[in-house]
């Protein structure tokens, strides 16, 4: 295929494409050059390899048509990829807002590959003996089907090609909107149900084996689009399933390579049972009368192998039935030869031989139970299955087997199952999230081989902090030995085989006091469900409705319902939004406080995102994104963030948005940062607007105000009162608070308190996209150095994802989920940090720092930028590395006698105004002319 004229552009004239609003005349012109000089050499050929919207751009920037350039990349920010479809039988391109721009038919004919299928399965289910399968189909950019033929399904044989149309029924399927990703079409309609027969499984059956796989075609502009269905990763739509019928096939109702099929068994023999007698691994296979009869069975692993001629089983073990019995005897001394120690999974592939040499897989006769055989502490011989209902074998750690889940009338999980007694003392259970690998330890009762834990998913504990509500996504669950360093030797919890359909298991929570999600208000619900065929995942819901979840519905919110609250009269309600809705924190809290304390007559409201933080009770909580919040966002009088809104947000008359902040800048940022590779010239054109819209920005000292100002674009004056949340340091009753946060902590009296606050690293990232936990420090020799006297609260950044090693064992303390970092200060003996603004704020407290700058000359000449010279400023020593650091906790009386004048400088610098009253002027300047000004606090 030729290459695309994206391909063929430098990454700097791709780059001034994606930025063309904000290029200069001299990168237009260049653009245009490039563009042209490309269409001249290779031809229009170059954009048939592109997407439609991204082959107008390229035309419309080679003909120099700037204006209309700016009109359609903007769109695309909007909604990339974005379009509306004319034409019944010639499908042309029309991009929403500019239907008048004028474009040859050549630049926006549609071809089929401009129009993919999206069709996903979301569930799988038997109504007796119908197989249903649910999900949806869409063509991108055509949210209904055109012309009077409707949408159809059928079964193609992978092989010949023949096909059997099938009954679907359309469904409204919500998800398929969200799952699109966009913001421009309402796929809500695309659903569909799909039902094969009984009568016509059993005629596929009879038409002997192979494999039919479920297609959906479209009408559509230029015809019909048919794609094969996808599966899911997990749930019904992700596994295979068994269906044996009565004349000896099999369906296999699954997948293969990704897309949905049923393929039809007919097994001349299949194993019936494998168990372990008198030191013996001992399989017996059936055979109908009539069928040829294999050989032998294999047992692989790696390289060796292990052969047992099937005998024939005669006297009490025979059955009076249609089927032949034959056994294979294997040593299961053999077998298990050379079997490795810890948590390796060591798997044996085995096949049924033919007299011919011929292998057959092993298929698994209805009914057939798995059960696993002891051998050396710690390990078992796992007599296993697969989802395509196949014979595995495998030597592993003893695992925890699931095999009774229960609801209780409080919304309490109750998961119980067999772990033999020698291999759970000892252990605890945990809780881990699949991305943000979070870690939650929860109670476990073991007793008689058997274990029984409580999972409140409302109220579940962490392995050190307060118990929270589970956020979103999947958690699974695994043992650990108690005084595990790490999660390395962790044993993951699985259901028995003969239950995986039992799932899904949907329960609800009990009501939360306080909170208004944007689904009624009503108990938020969870699911339990699995992953690669046995693994057991507890999955809450999003926290928004189906009416409020995906860009679609988040538009028609912004655009439609907002519009429409923003025309109602103001409420005397504060809105308060910290760090994108995942903390109660920072100075929004400490507003929030202050008016509590003055008795001001308002309603408030917190936002409250995925992380599910700890909030006040005497609040209303609002889900982001959630009508209730966009309801509170439009009428509350006053809105206190510490974050950007979003450039669709615009303060009306009458109503005071205060922006807070959350940080010193030590790291370059907003328009400082403009032409580093890192930069995005989009971002920093919409800082004006962003910050217009607040009455005013709150600065925490001079040095910032001149930084925000330029950095931020701010046009308006910004409010140099201080941080409120530093206002924390010179509280009157900082000891007791102090106390208090200790006492919830349960941290060791006489021990000395270390606080580690990193902040991310841009070029550590997941494959997720979540920045990666950049642990240096040796953990394990700080705790053998420090351990007897010091404790390590260990605070990741809310960027970073990653359990932290040591944590739950007596000296670090992952403190991640505390709700406010301020309270953490004020525990704290001891600092370290590196370029975090943190650094700024723990210099009110004159307690000493430490600087773990490993990597400075990347992060300061490569990665983001200082704005000052850190090397020669910093309030205390920069260590590079692990026993450095160990080194200087250990003479932390020297390094603060040392850095004594540093420091004193440094406080001086950036920390005026320092007083206490910072939340006070805030609060003041916020209800000034206002319905609820009070007189201005002294200071």
């Amino acid at each position: 295929m030729a290459q695309s004229l994206a391909g063929l552009a430098s990454a700097r004239v791709r780059r001034i494409l994606r930025f063309f609003p904000e290029s200069s005349q001299a990168e237009r012109e260049e653009l245009r050059a490039t563009a042209r000089k490309l269409l001249d050499t290779h031809g229009e050929k170059v954009l048939t390899g592109l997407r439609p919207a991204e082959r107008v751009m390229w035309y419309l920037a080679s003909e120099g048509r700037a204006e209309d350039l700016v009109e359609v990349v903007r769109g695309q920010r909007r909604d990339p990829g974005g379009f509306l479809v004319t034409g019944a039988r010639r499908p042309r391109l029309v991009l929403p807002g500019l239907r008048g721009l004028a474009l040859p038919e050549r630049i926006t004919a549609l071809e089929r590959r401009d129009l993919p299928v999206t069709a996903q399965l979301t569930s799988v289910e038997w109504r007796g003996g119908d197989l249903v399968w649910g999900g949806y189909a869409f063509v991108a950019n055509l949210p209904r089907p055109s012309g009077r033929i409707g949408r159809f399904a059928v079964l193609k044989h992978g092989k010949t090609g023949r096909l059997i149309k099938l009954r679907l029924r359309r469904t409204r399927n919500e998800q398929a909107t969200v799952a699109s990703g966009q913001a421009l079409h309402c796929y809500d309609q695309t659903g569909f149900e799909v039902v094969v027969s009984a009568r016509r499984l059993r005629e596929l059956a009879g038409r002997g084996g192979g494999q039919w796989f479920l297609h959906i075609g479209i009408p559509g502009p230029g015809g019909i689009h048919t794609s094969r269905v996808r599966q899911r990763d997990a749930g019904t739509a992700g596994h295979n399933q068994v269906r044996h019928l009565a004349d000896g096939s099999r369906l296999v109702v699954g997948f293969t390579k990704d897309a949905v099929s049923i393929t039809v068994q007919q097994p001349p023999a299949e194993v019936e049972s494998c168990t372990v007698v008198d030191g013996e691994l001992l399989l017996v296979a059936r055979a109908r009368s009539g069928a040829e009869v294999p050989a032998a069975v294999n047992i692989t692993q790696g390289d060796t192998g292990l052969d047992s001629p099937l005998t024939p089983l005669s006297g009490p073990s025979g059955s009076a039935d249609a089927f032949r019995r034959y056994r294979a005897v294997f040593s299961l001394d053999r077998l298990t030869a050379n079997d490795p120690s810890g948590i390796r999974t060591r798997p044996f592939t085995v096949t049924l031989k033919e007299a011919g040499g011929q292998d057959r897989e092993a298929l698994l006769a209805e009914g057939f139970t798995t059960g696993r055989h002891g051998l050396a502490p710690g390990r078992e011989l796992a007599v296993h299955r697969d989802e395509r209902g196949r014979l595995m074998l495998a030597t592993r750690p003893v695992r925890p087997i699931v095999d009774t889940m229960t609801v209780t009338a409080a919304g309490e999980l109750v998961i119980e199952g067999t772990y033999p007694g020698e291999e759970a003392a000892g252990k605890k259970v945990i809780l881990r999230h699949g991305v943000r690998l979070e870690e939650k330890e929860v109670p476990v009762e073991l007793a008689d081989g058997r274990f029984t834990v409580r999972v409140e998913p409302e109220a579940a504990p962490q392995v050190d902090g307060p118990a929270l509500p589970l956020c979103p996504g999947r958690w699974y669950l695994f043992f650990r030995d108690a005084d595990a360093w790490d999660k390395s030797g962790d044993i993951p919890v699985t259901l028995r085989p003969e239950q995986v359909g039992e799932l899904p298991l949907h329960f609800s929570g009990p009501q939360r006091a306080g909170w208004q999600q944007g689904a009624g208000g009503q108990p938020r619900a969870f699911t339990v469900d699995r992953r690669e065929f046995d693994r057991i995942f507890i999955e809450p819901e999003r926290l928004l409705g189906p009416d409020e979840h995906g860009a679609y519905r988040q538009r028609i919110l912004r655009e439609e319902y907002f519009q429409e609250q923003r025309k109602l009269p103001l409420r005397d309600a504060v809105l308060y939004l910290s760090l994108g809705g995942k903390q109660f924190s920072d100075s929004p809290r400490f507003v929030y406080e202050e008016l509590v304390r003055r008795g001001v007559e308002v309603e408030h409201i917190w936002t409250q995102d995925a992380g599910l933080p700890e909030m006040p009770a005497q609040a209303r909580v609002a889900a982001w994104g959630s009508r209730a919040w966009y309801e509170a966002l439009a009428r509350s009088r006053y809105v206190v963030v510490n974050t950007v809104i979003g450039d669709w947000f615009v303060t009306r008359p009458g109503q005071r948005a205060v922006q807070t902040w959350h940080g010193t800048p030590l790291k370059k940022i907003g328009a400082d940062l403009l032409g580093s590779p890192k930069s995005s010239p989009a971002y920093i054109a919409s800082l004006p607007h962003s910050y217009r819209q607040f009455d005013f920005v709150v600065s925490p000292n001079a040095y910032t105000t001149e930084i925000m100002s330029r950095a931020y674009c701010i046009e308006g004056g910004m409010f140099e009162s201080g941080y409120p949340r530093n206002d924390v340091f010179y509280a009157p009753d900082r000891a007791e608070r102090a106390a208090r946060v200790r006492e919830r902590l349960g941290l060791p009296e006489g021990k000395k308190v270390v606080l580690y606050a990193p902040t991310w690293r841009e070029d550590q990232r997941h494959a997720s996209k979540l920045y990666k936990l950049d642990l240096q420090i040796d953990l394990a020799a700080a705790q053998a150095e420090l351990g007897g006297d010091h404790v390590l609260l260990f605070r990741k950044h809310p960027k970073v994802h990653g359990s932290v090693p040591g944590a739950g064992r007596g000296f670090v303390w992952d403190v991640t989920r505390y709700p406010d970092i301020a309270d953490l200060y004020l525990v704290a003996d001891v600092l370290i940090t590196d370029y975090s603004s943190a650094l700024f704020d723990f210099a009110h407290s004159d307690k000493p720092m430490l600087f773990f700058t490993y990597d400075l000359e990347h992060y300061r000449d490569t990665l983001r930028g200082l704005y000052f010279d850190f090397t020669t400023r910093a309030p205390g020593p920069l260590l590079k590395t692990s026993e450095q650091l160990v080194k200087a906790l250990r003479d932390i009386d020297a390094v603060e006698t040392e850095y004594k004048e540093k420091y004193a400088r440094f406080k001086k610098d950036f920390c005026e105004p320092g007083d206490g009253l910072a939340t006070a002027r805030v609060v003041d300047r916020m209800l000034a002319d206002g319905p609820h000004a009070t007189a201005p606090a002294d200071g």
